[in-house]
């Protein structure tokens, strides 16, 4: 982290500028519309949920707006190709790392049926993401905090490089070389602090900031 003077100045001017952010009614109203959105898909079957976890599995170190493009291409591809033709379909769909990926959605898949199951099971978030993080290939805190939130859940920080560098820019943090769940964490809880003064949840800071760093409000 950086000196406590350096930080409380970027942390005050990252607070001022997303103040201005969401007294902007249409982003504010996106916002709102994303939160109920991951709200209903947190209340679908466990296949939709599976479907989901693989649109998280495919975002790391991959952009997730052609994550998006290649999950509404495959839809229910994720549950029944064989690895080798979902490997196929990531590939002619442009994505980095297609035989890797299509391995851990295909390893994944015993979770397909149960997995809202799963989720249901667990009375507290973080316990939740470390069992995610601990039992399904491909996935670290940044994908199960993504998939998490994207099922409703506000209590975690999707900390990916777009998060990471607005927050080194502000000063708040100095850009990890590597992030480690302890730093991950530390990050975590800057964000919290920072959600906490704008009473904000975690999910709704994160599309925010994601629309001060990249102009958009994804998923």
């Amino acid at each position: 982290m950086l000196g406590s003077a350096s930080g409380a100045n970027g942390r005050a001017k990252l607070i001022e500028d997303l103040k201005k952010v969401i007294s902007n009614k249409q982003v504010r109203i996106t916002v709102e519309k994303r939160i109920l959105e991951f709200k209903e898909l947190g209340s679908s079957p466990s296949e939709e949920m599976f479907k989901e976890l693989c649109f998280c599995i495919l975002t790391a170190n991959f952009s997730a707006e052609r994550g998006l493009l290649i999950q509404k291409e495959i839809g229910d591809g994720f549950l029944n190709y064989s690895e080798e033709e979902l490997a196929n379909r990531l590939r002619a769909l442009g994505h980095r790392y297609p035989e890797i990926r299509a391995r851990y959605i295909v390893n994944a898949r015993k979770y397909s049926t149960n997995l809202k199951d799963i989720v249901r099971s667990f009375k507290d978030v973080k316990n939740l993401r470390e069992w995610l993080v601990k039992n399904i290939k491909g996935i670290g805190y940044k994908e199960a905090s993504h998939f998490l939130r994207n099922i409703g859940f506000e209590e975690v920080s999707i900390i990916d490089f777009h998060i990471i560098n607005l927050l080194t820019k502000y000063g708040l943090i100095a850009k990890p070389k590597t992030l480690t769940k302890r730093r991950y964490l530390e990050i975590e809880k800057i964000l919290s602090e920072i959600a906490k003064e704008l009473n904000l949840s975690l999910g709704e800071l994160d599309l925010y900031l994601w629309y001060m760093e990249t102009g958009k409000i994804l998923k």
